[in-house]
């Protein structure tokens, strides 16, 4: 990157500097401040890096304020409704959407690295039956970079590929067999016969006795999920995966790390936090009653799955969402289901109410896509497992560019010291 401007920072009482400052193909200008400390002696302080770049990238670009969501250039709604889950991996991992021959080579070797090896099945048994599916998912994609030694140098450009086809497709087996050990039920192979989608619903909800038939309107639907979920630029599982690679950790505990931060309930576990408030407020009637609490500043009561940390607008994923969820209780007979009934109602009437509508808290991603998956069958303990499975290939894309980014050291944030200044030790008969 060359710079041809300046930006100048001016410390009272203690001088000046020029850093230069670049652009982006769209978005905020950079000023590069990474020569501030040798210059003025001082670091920028950012807690929660809200306006720190810490990196460069080309894959996901946001537009908070106006509600955009680009994957490599494309708009979030052209690609849901008009690719499916794999076409949209092959863009983020490769930057270019794919022809029909490359799709149909992508697909096949995807579809043929689904096995797990069967001496990581026998990890399932060291986990109690009740253990959370992300807790289980933690520890077994970690301890993937075990059993295949032949693909750990990072700095292998084939490595990485065939780490990446390996991830993406065994990931959705590992989600699929952490369901089916709480549930005491036995694992069920994947068949590569299956597009991807429909061989993780068999994987999921088919047994030796009973063979399950995927529903095409509840693939579809879930497939539109792992798209919206596939990549969200530099959130906070993304950079965690970014710092742990910065290291030059293998991917396998990269992503691991990333699942890890993941499950944190102000991250993917939100829209588990939507079924749990649905089930809170219990019946229709109780909703006014709830949003007040909202209201009140005094409550702590929180409209889980309204409003977002970037989109100051309409979630744009949100609209998509929407239309999904109405599908598919429409398909399932659902729409006087009375958790789903409450649930379109709360929508309808925080819509138009003016306390939501002024602070624009709208309905974000996760109000719906927690009413899908539950409407499909998925249990709330697996919905951020679901999650984890979408944005593995996001998390891949974004650690492989890093990777490759000849300007990217190990992560190392600076700190505002607010602790005791130098002291000394008194020996321990002295203290009092």
């Amino acid at each position: 990157m060359e710079s041809k401007r300046k930006a100048t920072v001016s410390v009272e009482g203690g001088g000046s500097s020029e850093f230069p400052v670049y652009s982006g193909s769209v978005g905020p200008d950079v000023i590069d401040i990474r020569s501030m400390l040798s210059k003025l002696g001082m670091f920028t302080y950012d807690p929660g890096f809200m306006s720190t770049a810490s990196c460069n990238s080309a894959i996901t670009y946001i537009d908070g304020d106006a509600g955009v969501l680009l994957y490599r250039g494309y708009p979030i709604e052209q690609l849901a409704v008009q690719c499916d889950f794999l076409e949209v991996c092959y863009l983020l991992l490769k930057g270019e959407l794919p022809t029909a021959a490359q799709k149909q080579e992508f697909d096949s070797m995807i579809g043929h690295h689904t096995m797990v090896h069967e001496q990581l099945a026998r990890f399932y048994t060291g986990f109690r039956r009740d253990a959370h599916p992300m807790a289980v998912m933690v520890g077994v994609v970690g301890a993937l970079s075990a059993f295949y030694h032949d693909s750990l140098d990072i700095n292998d450009p084939h490595h990485r590929e065939i780490s990446a086809f390996r991830l993406l497709a065994k990931v959705p087996t590992i989600t699929a067999m952490s369901y089916k050990y709480t549930v005491g039920e036995p694992f069920m192979y994947p068949r590569n016969e299956l597009k991807y989608v429909e061989n993780f619903l068999h994987m999921m909800f088919a047994t030796p006795a009973e063979t399950y038939k995927p529903n095409p309107v509840l693939v579809r639907a879930l497939d539109r999920i792992l798209i919206l979920h596939a990549d969200h630029e530099q959130n906070a599982s993304t950079s965690t995966v970014r710092l742990a690679g910065s290291s030059g950790a293998n991917p396998f505990a990269c992503i691991s790390a990333g699942i890890a931060c993941l499950w944190g309930p102000a991250h993917g576990g939100a829209n588990e936090a939507v079924l749990d408030m649905l089930l809170e407020i219990g019946d229709v009637s109780r909703i006014g009653q709830f949003l007040a609490k909202v209201k009140d500043k005094n409550s702590n009561v929180r409209l889980m799955g309204f409003g977002h940390r970037v989109y100051k607008n309409f979630d744009p994923r949100a609209k998509l969402m929407r239309e999904t969820c109405h599908e598919v209780l429409g398909e399932l007979g659902l729409e006087n289901d009375k958790l789903f009934k409450l649930a379109m109602e709360l929508e309808r009437i925080a819509l138009e109410d003016e306390y939501f509508v002024s602070r624009k808290l709208y309905p974000n991603v996760d109000f719906y896509s927690g009413i899908v998956q539950k409407a499909i069958g998925i249990p709330t303990s697996m919905f951020t497992s679901i999650f984890a499975l979408a944005r593995t290939v996001g998390w891949i894309a974004q650690w492989n560019e890093m990777i490759s980014d000849p300007e990217q050291k190990i992560g190392r944030p600076r700190q505002l010291y607010i602790g005791p200044k130098r002291r000394d030790v008194v020996p321990i008969t002295q203290r009092k």
